[in-house]
């Protein structure tokens, strides 16, 4: 057997190992997703919701899109989550200032006892 073939048969089983990996761990993390507001962090969903859900589209941009060797999909992440939070902070705290309906808002009327 050729030497080549031999070691590309050995590289893809390794890289179908990983592939398998990745597919059990969005598995796992799926699932998670599903009983994450039963069993923990119940008070912050949305957060743990937003965790799950950037962990999950990491693993499958690094792997399933093959950009793990890349440098510069990186500091794009970087900055694109900075510009996107910016924007955040700026909407809410403008939403914030100009809340008009705040005796009528089942978040912000006092508790009734």
């Amino acid at each position: 057997m050729d030497k080549t073939l031999e070691y590309n048969s050995e590289q893809y089983k390794a890289e179908r190992s990983v592939y398998y990996k990745v597919l059990i761990g969005l598995l796992i993390l799926t699932a998670v997703t599903f009983v994450q507001p039963h069993l923990f962090m119940a008070n912050a969903t949305f957060l743990a919701q937003m965790v799950i859900a950037v962990a999950k589209a990491w693993l499958i941009v690094i792997y399933y899109m093959h950009l793990k060797g890349e440098k510069l999909i990186g500091a794009m992440v970087i900055f694109s989550l900075a510009l996107v939070l910016v924007f955040f902070i700026i909407v809410i705290g403008v939403d914030v200032a100009n809340f008009q309906f705040g005796a009528e808002s089942h978040i912000t009327a006092p508790a009734a006892h």
